[in-house]
């Protein structure tokens, strides 16, 4: 029986579960206020912190620490990495640690993973899946302009996860598909999926593509470079409009779907109209997609938070469905990902990658 640590930290939460083999025997959520967060002054400096939540609630719920020999973490924002399991090596800590690519929640998985590997005997700690995975075709990076590159940052674990359950659900291998694959969270990306590998998605952290109930997605260029050089907002400002306090929250002063759904169902117009353009935007990503596959696509598979909506799931059937079937798989569980992920890894059907920045 292989045993796996898997952790996920957020930037409000520490989620980590305990696996034996495909069965999880815990599963457990450690919320933090602002007041535990605000004493640091960055997230690598949450490190103790969360390490130590992590390690007593082991202890508290009777977990036998020393027999687990696979710990797996998020991936967080190193250099672009292929798809795949990696072994967390000291340039992945160097670059989590520095932030190479911004400082995310995500940064603490490689190092938590890290960590507890070394309390623990012929233990091996691992990524897999991270949100920095780049595997776009040449030309989707062309962005108009020689100074500035498309990059790819997106929901790779939880779009990876989605798109080979669905292949194992259909009776194929998910490197024999093409899919089109959309994570709708409090971040919206979707995928262009072509025989195992993403060729191409919008940057979902960065501000491009549909708008969320947090993020402002794409927006218009030119105004933007008012509002920038207006002398009305510092930088600071400005990034939050473009995540965290764009999408929902921008017109609705909330990023809480589900207060949304529930707000245009009981009859408030702006609510229903501003879920709609949220929905509109996500089917017209999705066409982009399908261009980008050739139009060749077996299936649409919506996954994340917002495809328990099921007006959501009508409109993209209405607007999209001519592309191919769509599929829904609501929610996500990146614990239950990361976990088969080292699972795989264990039984010697996946190959271990070395992280070389």
């Amino acid at each position: 029986m292989h045993k796996i640590l898997a952790i996920n930290p957020g930037s409000t939460s520490t989620k980590f579960a305990v696996y034996f083999d495909e069965k999880c025997v815990l599963k457990k959520t450690i919320r933090h206020s602002l007041d535990d967060l605000i004493l640091y002054e960055n997230i690598i400096d949450q490190f103790d912190f969360r390490k130590g939540l992590i390690i007593d609630a082991l202890v508290d719920e009777g977990i036998e620490v020393d027999s687990i020999k696979y710990i797996i973490g998020r991936g967080g924002l190193t250099y672009p990495v292929e798809s795949g399991v990696y072994r967390v090596n000291h340039l992945m800590l160097k670059h989590v640690r520095e932030g190479v690519l911004g400082q995310h929640a995500s940064n603490l998985g490689p190092l938590l993973a890290d960590f507890i590997s070394l309390q623990i005997p012929n233990a091996r700690a691992f990524i897999a899946d991270p949100v920095v995975t780049d595997e776009l075709e040449e030309i989707a990076r062309i962005s108009g302009n020689k100074h500035f590159t498309r990059l790819s940052i997106f929901h790779a674990l939880n779009q990876k996860a989605t798109a080979r359950k669905h292949a194992g659900i259909m009776g194929k291998k998910y490197d024999e598909m093409r899919l089109i694959v959309a994570h709708l969270g409090g971040g919206i990306s979707v995928g262009a999926h072509k025989n195992g590998r993403v060729i191409d998605v919008n940057n979902a952290l960065n501000g491009e593509g549909p708008f969320s109930p947090e993020r402002s997605g794409t927006l218009p260029a030119a105004q933007l470079i008012d509002i920038c050089f207006s002398g009305k907002y510092s930088k600071a400002e400005i990034d939050r409009m473009v995540l965290g306090e764009g999408g929902y929250v921008s017109y609705l002063g909330t990023n809480n779907a589900k207060e949304i759904e529930d707000r245009a169902k009981t009859g408030d117009d702006n609510a229903a109209f501003i879920q709609e353009a949220l929905f509109y935007q996500t089917a017209k990503i999705i066409g982009e997609m399908a261009t980008a596959l050739k139009g060749k696509v077996d299936a649409i598979l919506l996954t994340g938070g917002l495809a328990y909506n099921k007006n959501l799931e009508e409109y993209i059937n209405k607007s999209a469905g001519f592309i191919a079937p769509v599929y829904t798989y609501p929610g996500e569980d990146e614990l239950e990902s990361l976990a088969m992920n080292a699972l795989r890894v264990a039984r010697g059907e996946e190959v271990v990658k070395e992280y070389l920045g």
